[in-house]
């Protein structure tokens, strides 16, 4: 999910919606054609969207829309049964690449033991993966565990989830945020996966993209219309007044929503317990004053078909995956607002190099070269600058909690 948008930019929106947008040709993507019973599922999800525009005096927002694309009960992208990650899926993640991303963190985690009580909770864990790779350094090291907490919203992953952590007693699957928490929180690529609003500078000002249908010759098709912008969206737009005309990018509002419950959790663990809590996010995106620059004027909302990105969401709902970059200032406000602190921002190369990925590395005799060349390559992708070492970033938020110094001395929180 990190490296192919680089080649496309979002064009469904750069027309006049006002005048009603045609979709992009989904049948003019050269893209893998899905099993029947796949393109049923996502039939069936299209014409629950359908309904719903139709039960909504003709339009929903793209927010709702990306909403029941990716979470709609039994037929979204994450709620549903298809495959989404490895060579299989659609994308791959850091923790399929090397099991020493998650050794990494596993080693910071225990660093914040001390001060947090020795207690995990991974949001949108994938197949696995990262929560096998912790647990396993967690326990080769020799250092206990109490809970390895998973909220996870797609029944598919979690089935995978659990046969793969069925050795790790610790683990326990929970279907919602609890109220209270001390320990570790991780995310990764979790935040971009968050619906985002769509918004557009017109002639007349600022506009939200809504979904609707096509019209009586087509009441299958969904295309972009221009709505009336409510102005709590446009005020989270750094210098929006002087943005061209033209001018589409997304509003995280939903995502900042999310870090606001996920702060007050820990703020509320914090209180009851006297115990620290520590919230790592790790994704891809930038700063408000990097994400919002001439450059992106057409955003950053990125589709993801079996390792195929392409730029329209429209393209059979239910089997793709629709993502956005992350505004990093926004997860951060969002977390200070309910009094975290704000402890680092990096880039993940900063990150995991300073958190000991190297010493990881060396642990697997060079001479063997057999595991050690493959190892070697995976970590020169996760901290290459031309690979996800500095597209990715780290946000860590926290309270009544130091970082080790190492991890502060490529802080770059002063750009946020």
């Amino acid at each position: 999910m990190f490296s192919l948008f680089l080649q496309y930019s979002f064009r469904a929106c750069h027309y006049n919606i006002g005048m009603q947008i045609p979709p992009t040709a989904s049948n003019k993507l050269s893209l893998p054609v899905p099993a029947a019973d796949a393109l049923a599922a996502s039939d069936a999800l299209r014409q629950l969207i359908v309904h719903e525009i139709i039960a909504n005096d003709g339009t929903i927002s793209f927010a709702r829309y990306m909403e029941l694309a990716l979470y709609a009960p039994r037929l979204g992208y994450y709620s549903g049964g298809a495959i989404k990650l490895g060579k299989d899926g659609d994308f791959t993640t850091s923790p399929e690449m090397s099991s020493l991303f998650g050794a990494t963190l596993a080693r910071l985690a225990a660093d914040l033991f001390p001060q947090t009580s020795a207690n995990i909770m991974e949001f949108g864990a994938g197949t696995g993966k990262l929560a096998f790779n912790i647990l396993s350094e967690l326990q080769h090291s020799g250092i206990p565990l109490t809970h390895y907490f998973i909220v996870e919203l797609s029944g598919e992953l979690r089935s995978r989830q659990e046969l793969l952590l069925k050795d790790f007693p610790q683990v326990t699957w929970l279907q919602s945020m609890p109220p209270v928490f001390s320990g570790v929180v991780i995310g990764n690529e979790v935040l971009d996966a968050i619906p985002v609003s769509l918004v557009v500078k017109t002639a007349a000002g600022w506009a939200e993209c809504h979904v609707s249908l096509a019209g009586p010759a087509d009441n299958t098709a969904f295309i972009l219309t221009e709505r009336p912008c409510d102005t709590a969206l446009v005020a989270q737009i750094p210098d929006a007044g002087d943005l061209p005309t033209g001018y589409l990018t997304e509003v995280h509002t939903i995502a900042a929503g999310f870090m606001h419950s996920v702060g007050q959790m820990l703020m509320d663990g914090h209180e009851t317990s006297g115990l620290a809590g520590v919230a790592l996010w790790l994704d891809y995106g930038f700063p408000a004053n990097e994400y919002y620059l001439d450059q992106r004027a057409q955003g950053t909302l990125m589709c993801h078909y079996r390792h195929h990105a392409h730029p329209d969401p429209f393209y059979l709902p239910g089997l793709q995956d629709i993502t956005a970059h992350v505004n990093f200032t926004a997860m951060a406000q969002a977390g200070l607002d309910v009094g975290l602190d704000l402890l680092a921002y990096t880039s993940q190369a900063g990150f995991l190099l300073e958190a000991g990925i190297g010493q990881l590395l060396l642990r697997i005799p060079v001479e063997d070269y057999k595991r050690y060349l493959p190892a070697a390559n995976a970590v020169q992708k996760l901290i290459s600058p031309a690979e996800m070492g500095e597209l990715f970033k780290v946000l860590i938020m926290g309270c009544g909690a130091e970082l080790p110094e190492a991890l502060l001395r490529h802080d770059r929180s002063h750009r946020l």
